[in-house]
């Protein structure tokens, strides 16, 4: 039996655990799942007979070790900044790594000591990165291969509700962690090249920044700046296009209304607030606004933010409880960001029964034989309950695919690296489609910049 040992059993590994358990036995594979929380592990999980489940905390040195040197290959779903650990054990013992999560600097200093090891650390083969580094590559590749010259590539995602449980004003829902929704943006200018120009947006016009998009049979959406779009314009071969801009997906209202939380302060992190434990919804929010002897937090509010009574953005606000001088925020010592994930949670956690929904979008423009032409590709993914999000699937797949091709040799460049290669995206993009994740190509004319899509 060949071991793979998967790290973490998050929100993100319904969909890893099914497809390694349904293959194990064909694949003569042993599961062994290393959580701190393995009471939250489903049943039907536990009980495989290829599967085994242990009680692990990741700081616990003699433990993780064991397990690592008894594995064949590693599968780390921890959060991102846990990888090295595990990574180090993996060049200790010589076993190949896969995770959905960005390369750090830190990891990337072990590549050469991986490659001289014949290891394979495979990392951003996710969704947000990984299914659209996958996608674009394979684009790319093609449009290269016929004599073409890419122009513009513009990339947006986007974790959402889908239609039939969007049941709040904002219309959006927590499809994964919602700490990083809260600091979405934060740490830096968003950068990217537009018609060869450079361009930067600080966090406190981010929102306020945003590219409209329309999706066949979803309708419209919008689009704000990722923090570094220039990451990739190297590892793509994209030094020469004129535009080069990713994003994150919204529907439409969403950035102006997120816009209030990030002007009043609520998404900073830099800070904790005295004395937040007990504190109600409403002071938190009186917290950031002047005082008055004589106006409701309400009115303070309104004026502070120039928001009028009949504003959608004032019904949004309402929603969430912000006035409520009786729900409690039961954190002590927290910082603004804490506490209005709390609030956030309150209202936005998945139902039961809730569906979310994946929306990913690629605009290609490139010149062939002295013509520029324009691709537009989108891929649309919706979950099917709390559990098996679409977010899961299109998160955990890739890295159980990749993990398996791995293991299999069809994957054989050693190295920390990214799936920007064909031996890579060809077999697991063919493989997603089987499981409904699949673009639909749009060829278009050819605008560069479109002066329809406007910055509002």
């Amino acid at each position: 039996m060949r071991k793979i040992l998967v790290l973490g059993a998050g929100k993100s590994t319904s969909y890893l655990l099914d497809y390694f358990l349904e293959k194990s036995t064909a694949e003569q594979l042993e599961i062994t799942i290393g959580d701190l929380r393995p009471d939250l592990i489903p049943e039907q999980i536990k009980d495989h007979s290829n599967c085994e489940v242990i009680k692990l905390d990741i700081f616990d040195d003699a433990s993780r070790k064991e397990l690592v040197q008894k594995s064949t290959i590693v599968v780390s779903m921890l959060p991102a900044h846990l990888h090295l650990v595990v990574a180090k054990d993996c060049l200790q013992f010589n076993k190949h790594l896969v995770t959905a999560s960005y390369v750090s600097p830190e990891l990337k200093e072990l590549s050469q000591e991986v490659k001289n090891k014949g290891l394979i650390f495979m990392n951003e083969i996710g969704l947000d990165p990984g299914i659209d580094h996958m996608s674009a590559m394979q684009v790319i590749d093609r449009i290269r291969n016929h004599g073409g010259k890419i122009l513009l590539f513009e990339s947006f995602t986007g974790g959402l509700v889908a239609p039939e449980s969007d049941t709040n004003l904002w219309n959006y829902k927590f499809t994964w962690n919602p700490r990083n929704v809260v600091l979405a943006g934060q740490g830096g200018a968003a950068k990217f090249i537009q018609e060869g120009t450079y361009k930067y947006i600080p966090y406190h016009r981010l929102f306020r920044r945003t590219e409209f998009f329309d999706i066949e049979d979803y309708g419209r959406f919008e689009g704000y700046a990722n923090r570094d779009s220039l990451k990739y314009r190297e590892a793509y071969g994209l030094q020469d296009a004129l535009t080069l801009y990713r994003g994150t997906l919204r529907r439409v209202g969403f950035s102006k209304a997120w816009n209030l939380f990030v002007q009043l302060g609520m998404t900073d992190d830099s800070y904790n607030i005295e004395n937040s434990e007990e504190m109600s919804y409403r002071d938190f929010t009186n917290l950031f606004l002047p005082y008055s002897p004589t106006d409701s937090v309400e009115l303070k509010l309104r004026h502070y933010l120039k928001i009028d009574q009949d504003d959608i953005m004032w019904e949004k606000l309402l929603e969430l409880d912000l006035f409520d001088p009786e729900k409690k925020i039961p954190l002590s010592n927290a910082s603004p960001a804490q506490i209005l994930q709390y609030i956030l949670e309150d209202s936005w956690s998945l139902d039961n029964d809730d569906k979310d929904m994946i929306v990913m979008y690629h605009k290609f423009g490139y010149e062939l034989d002295g013509q520029k032409h324009q691709i537009d590709s989108n891929m649309v993914v919706t979950g099917e309950n709390r559990t098996h999000t679409a977010m899961a699937k299109t998160v955990g797949l890739p890295v159980a695919m990749a993990t398996l091709a791995i293991l299999n040799g069809k994957i054989t460049s050693p190295g920390v690296q990214i799936p920007l290669q064909s031996e890579v995206y060809e077999p697991i993009l063919a493989e997603l489609k089987q499981y409904g994740i699949s673009f639909k190509e749009y060829e278009v004319p050819y605008l560069g910049y479109n002066p329809e899509t406007y910055f509002v």
